[in-house]
């Protein structure tokens, strides 16, 4: 059997309280849960959470903690990567269509016939990919850790790269590794605006563009400094720069602004007049689904045993080699 999800609760079934922040925190003690949200979640949801990270830092936390429950407020492949590393816990997700464009691009029987076109490869897979995908990898990455597991891997080694392609060319920049790439994209860090960019440079000559490595080549030879959410986060709280030009989800500027309230954040602009730089799926979870799914503990992650053995073994090799 496949990873899937039960049916979300209709909320017309049940009633929003008034006080619903008040109620999700009696729920979160009532049920002994722990609620992570990635820093793409809306603001409200970060603010009312336990843990608030990347891939890498919510898999850690995730695999550690105590409680009984988990709700994950993220996308269904965080909260897949959550059960794998947790099976005997409840994990809820406050919205089962909350995907990711990488994981849908790149499905597991085409991934599967992709592996054996290339037996001699060892496959590294960025962390944005299905259970099933994650059990057909070698080893998992995540943009955080991905150059340190890819320069401990012997140089005779050839490697498969997947989903990110604009991840996979950077790392291949970064690495000098001739990798072969699945052709896959994120649906908010290609629309960047290269042309937008440097205008708005020109509007804000003192700020610094910094950019996750998941956006196209064009939008990188552009940016002061790349890396993962964490550590964009992480530079803007170090740097003694008081301006800061962001190409990457928006959702992380909440974290930079509550932790850095005297520097100013722009938003990168997207290619059209849109919020492209938005993730449609990461803004399908809202303040009444996480109070729904926490008070009718659905939905719920459900996962195959032999599924979630397999696709452990490469997410503990990225554990390891981190």
């Amino acid at each position: 059997m496949q990873g899937k999800f039960n049916n979300i609760a209709d909320a017309s079934t049940t009633e929003i309280p008034l006080n619903i922040e008040d109620e999700i925190i009696r729920l979160k003690k009532e049920l002994n849960a722990i609620l992570l949200a990635h820093y793409y979640q809306e603001s409200e949801i970060q603010d009312m959470a336990d843990f608030v990270g990347d891939s890498l830092e919510l898999s850690r936390r995730a695999s550690s903690t105590d409680a009984n429950v988990i709700v994950f407020a993220g996308v269904h492949f965080m909260a897949e990567t959550a059960k794998i590393l947790s099976p005997q816990k409840k994990v809820l997700i406050p919205d089962m269509n909350a995907g990711c464009s990488l994981a849908e691009g790149c499905p597991a029987p085409l991934f599967k016939k992709f592996r054996e076109q290339h037996p001699e490869h060892l496959a590294i897979t960025y962390i944005n990919c299905s259970a099933e995908v994650k059990a057909l990898s070698d080893i998992i990455c995540t943009s955080s850790n991905a150059e340190k597991i890819i320069r401990q891997i012997p140089e005779d080694k050839p490697i498969l790269f997947s989903p990110d392609r604009n991840l996979g060319n950077y790392l291949k920049k970064k690495t000098g590794r001739d990798m072969l790439i699945w052709q896959g994209t994120c649906i908010v860090h290609e629309t960047f605006s290269a042309k937008k960019l440097i205008h708005l440079k020109s509007l804000y000559p003192k700020a610094a563009i910094i950019a996750h490595p998941e956006c196209e080549e064009v939008v990188l030879d552009q940016a002061d400094f790349i890396g993962s959410t964490s550590a964009l986060l992480r530079y803007v709280q170090q740097s003694s720069i008081g301006e800061f030009i962001i190409a990457t989800e928006t959702g992380i500027i909440h974290q930079m602004e509550k932790s850095c309230p005297d520097k100013i954040f722009i938003p990168a602009p997207p290619e059209e007049s849109c919020a492209c730089n938005q993730c449609p799926y990461m803004k399908l979870n809202t303040m009444d689904k996480l109070y729904l799914c926490m008070k009718n503990l659905t939905p719920e992650i459900i996962m195959d045993d032999d599924l979630i053995r397999r696709a452990r073994i490469p997410i503990q090799r990225m554990m390891d080699m981190s």
